[in-house]
């Protein structure tokens, strides 16, 4: 007889995945202090309980979307959109690391330089952090891993538009700010925070998507005895 099948527990850990990594992007955008970063102050701000909160939340976000893209890949398991979930998380995985790679240097990097600085009343520190924040190799893999990052996004976006179980345009909005991650330096703090907590909302959409689907779980026909 026909026996409902428990909730999906990987598509609602990709759910929680999904909204816990939205959250953190606004964190991260909210908290972190946007001082001018060629002066003392810039420099100190860089020493901030806020500034390391902000660029920890970062990296944890960038971790837990490929992880989420890994729980989509396993809802559609033995279709043929499996493989485009797939390539989603792979490519999200290689994208978030080489963008955390950078990161660390923000967190660990900046604040020895800003206390150097600060310890020194020294505003021409700053240039030191100027000259591996612009390195070629250091921009180069930073702006490769965004690139990748905003890949995984649209193939993710791909394949909730294909699997006929999640709304297929609850994948868009995050593609979309995925795609704008790098563009979205240039905005002032208050157009990066506005761009942090679309993030949290489309994360969250998707996450609803994503849990909602893990729900409503096929009835599987077992032989009775």
């Amino acid at each position: 007889m026909p026996v409902p099948q428990a909730p999906d527990s990987r598509t609602r850990s990709g759910a929680i995945a999904f909204a816990l990594a939205g959250v953190l992007f606004v964190v991260y955008e909210a908290v972190a202090p946007r001082e001018d970063q060629t002066t003392l102050a810039g420099a100190e701000s860089w020493t901030s309980a806020g500034w390391a909160a902000a660029h920890v939340a970062a990296i944890l976000g960038l971790i837990l979307i490929p992880l989420a893209y890994g729980s989509l890949r396993a809802h559609l398991e033995g279709t043929r959109h499996e493989r485009t979930a797939f390539l989603a998380a792979t490519t999200g995985y290689i994208g978030s690391a080489l963008t955390i790679s950078y990161y660390g240097a923000e967190v660990y990097g900046l604040k020895a330089i800003g206390e150097r600085a600060v310890a020194d009343a020294d505003p021409t520190m700053t240039e030191v952090a100027d000259a591996f924040r612009f390195d070629p190799v250091a921009m180069a893999v930073f702006a490769t891993g965004l690139a990748l990052v905003a890949v995984a996004a649209v193939l993710a976006a791909v394949a909730v538009w294909r699997s006929g179980t999640l709304n297929r345009w609850s994948g868009v909005p995050l593609a979309a700010l995925m795609v704008t991650y790098l563009p979205q330096f240039f905005l002032p703090h208050a157009g990066r925070i506005a761009w942090g907590a679309m993030v949290t909302a489309a994360a969250l959409w998707l996450a609803a998507e994503m849990w909602r689907a893990a729900s409503k779980a096929p009835a599987k026909d077992l032989q009775a005895v």
